[in-house]
């Protein structure tokens, strides 16, 4: 084990900091992507200024969009932290531009909506673009996927995908009140639930399975895993403990499959 560095921080200190919980801390060490710079003798984690520099490329990725295995996959690619930083600058002002002009559309809605003033429609949606996951998608379950799922959506009235986002809405809302009920994974409420959610992912066309009576296994197993391993899923149901409840009523119902 290499020496101690005289300026080093403890996992508690570091989520102090970040905002990232020592729960995902470990995690990120579990699957590679950040391993503390040395464990004390005591068995603390800690965490040193080139730690602190991933940690912060890792947050930057996150934040952009990317999975846990695709920041990785960048991570591993880079061996010029600095050259990646100045990339991640130039992504982070380019997403910065895109929320102004979201947030500038959205106040100008405000705006006419409180003075009686006209909507213009090719105003409303400056910024938004439902195709920024799309590299992500493609990577993760090929670009058929995509062009699947897009041009269904896109073929979609905007009351049906209103109804479409209330069905998703409505089915996190009930996991994440099982979740906080302490509700065992295996039971026939969490079984009903995985249900609604394997019918409600099969719905989609693009997606594995599509069309033969439900989503393909590894595929339902995947994505299980990954509301645990990806925060912003996570968020969907509350949290990592939601998403872990989430992952196990999963995990079961795939085992009957």
């Amino acid at each position: 084990m290499s020496a101690p560095s005289t300026t080093d921080w403890s996992i508690q200190e570091i989520a102090r900091l970040t905002g990232v919980t020592s729960r995902t801390l470990r995690h990120y060490d579990d699957v590679g992507l950040l391993p503390p710079s040395r464990v004390g003798a005591n068995g603390y984690r800690r965490y040193d200024v080139d730690a602190l520099v991933r940690l912060q490329r890792i947050l930057v990725l996150r934040d952009l969009g990317l999975s846990l295995p695709a920041i990785a996959g960048a991570l591993a690619d880079e061996r010029d932290a600095l050259a990646a930083l100045h990339d991640h600058l130039r992504a982070l002002r380019t997403e910065q531009r895109r929320l102004a002009r979201q947030a500038a559309s959205v106040e100008r809605t405000i705006t006419a909506l409180e003075q009686g003033g006209r909507l213009m429609a090719e105003d409303m949606f400056d910024g938004f673009d439902h195709t920024q996951h799309r590299d992500e998608v493609e990577e993760r379950w090929g670009k058929d996927a995509y062009a699947a799922g897009d041009r269904w959506w896109t073929g979609m009235t905007p009351a049906e995908q209103e109804v479409w986002r209330e069905r998703a809405a409505r089915l996190a809302r009930d996991w994440a009140q099982a979740a906080a009920r302490g509700v065992d994974p295996a039971s026939d409420e969490a079984q009903e639930l995985a249900r609604r959610h394997a019918d409600w992912l099969s719905g989609v066309p693009g997606t594995p399975g599509h069309g033969h009576g439900g989503p393909a296994k590894e595929y339902l197993l995947g994505l299980a895993d990954m509301y645990v391993g990806d925060e912003r899923f996570a968020a969907t149901y509350g949290g990592i403990e939601g998403a872990t409840f989430v992952r196990d009523a999963l995990h079961a119902y795939a085992a009957r499959m």
